[in-house]
């Protein structure tokens, strides 16, 4: 069963709505209204085709722990989204989909996913709904054909009649399937780390390094990090390499130029939420580097340059974001803060 959130963070009310036919009463599906705080928006965005439910989010959130949704029944999708690593997996490439081989990027964070808007490293998804086909059909992740999914689910006892209640029209599809897992990983909300609570309530909750590391933060950092999503929701070149010549693999090696086509984007990746960031190692597109203090050291003596890399790291010939170790230091103790015990503990 979902775990909901008890204090104002994150709350679902259910809403009963009926309409009248003629002399007959029709029941609407019961429907959530999710509340979010004010530092992030004060709204949750979701897919005007494919609006929460109290049946849709549970029927996704089963289908996201279940093995059996994969090909040899060992993997789902939680396999790769841990919920104590804030929906990550703890490997630079991971290798626990079906075939064993590694994937060609890091798992990321699926926590405020209902914001973002490009999903996978590239933005090769626009929505959660279309996202869901990818893991489950790759040969190296879930492996399964869809439309033997549909008909296991559809004569199977126990979720046959989850979907004919979350989706009576659709009853059980492979857009069911996509729709139910895209509402459950829209609710995965992190808004109750010691940043939040320091945000909003003005207490004098943060040690002097951290409050020095936030400073520091946003004088470095925000601008592609901006609060409180702790993203711009942008790609970026930061410097990872210099040149972007392998088109292998369907050149994933490019960036967002794959996806695109404009060769402004060659080697630009998204930028990732930093909350939760101390649990999700390790860092970057390809997992390259295993700790907060190595991506530190990369900006600060590690940015290479290229034609696309970010003006943000380019100040006439000098290179990247220049750091004492004590400062570095300080931002990695900011970065701390944006943990959020209750989201992690909360599945």
């Amino acid at each position: 069963m979902l775990k909901i959130h008890k204090n104002y963070i994150f709350s679902l009310l259910l809403i009963l709505g009926f309409t009248i036919g003629g002399c007959n009463e029709k029941e609407i599906i019961p429907q959530y209204t999710i509340e979010v705080p004010d530092n992030l928006g004060g709204y949750l965005p979701q897919n005007g085709r494919n609006k929460f439910t109290e049946k849709g989010v549970l029927l996704g959130e089963k289908i996201f722990f279940d093995q059996r949704f994969s090909s040899n029944g060992k993997v789902s999708c939680a396999t790769c989204h841990e919920p104590e690593r804030a929906f990550t997996d703890g490997l630079a490439l991971s290798n626990l989909g079906v075939s064993g081989k590694a994937l060609n990027r890091n798992s990321p964070t699926l926590a405020n996913v209902a914001w973002a808007v490009g999903l996978f490293w590239d933005g090769g998804a626009l929505n959660l709904e279309s996202l869901s086909f990818g893991p489950l059909t790759h040969v190296d992740e879930m492996n399964n054909d869809l439309d033997s999914l549909v008909d296991w689910l559809s004569n199977d006892p126990e979720y046959s009649p989850l979907f004919l209640e979350a989706f009576p029209a659709l009853g059980v599809s492979s857009a069911s399937i996509s729709r139910a897992l895209a509402q459950f990983q829209r609710t995965l909300i992190s808004a109750n780390s010691k940043y939040d609570q320091y945000t909003r309530t003005d207490e004098n909750i943060f040690s002097a390094a951290e409050k020095r590391g936030l400073q520091l933060f946003t004088q470095h950092c925000s601008s592609c990090h901006e609060t409180d999503h702790l993203t711009d929701f942008d790609y970026h070149n930061n410097g990872l390499d210099s040149e972007f010549n392998d088109t292998s693999l369907e050149e994933v090696f490019m960036g967002r130029y794959r996806i695109s086509r404009d060769e402004r984007d060659i080697g630009k990746y998204k930028t990732p939420t930093l909350r939760n960031i101390a649990l999700t190692a390790p860092y970057m597109h390809d997992g390259r580097f295993p700790t907060l203090e190595s991506v530190l050291i990369h900006y600060a003596k590690g940015v290479q340059d290229s034609e696309t890399l970010s003006p943000i790291l380019k100040d006439g010939e000098q290179l990247g974001i220049k750091l004492s170790p004590k400062e570095q230091s300080e931002i990695i103790e900011f970065l701390h803060t944006l943990t959020d015990e209750e989201f992690i503990n909360n599945y």
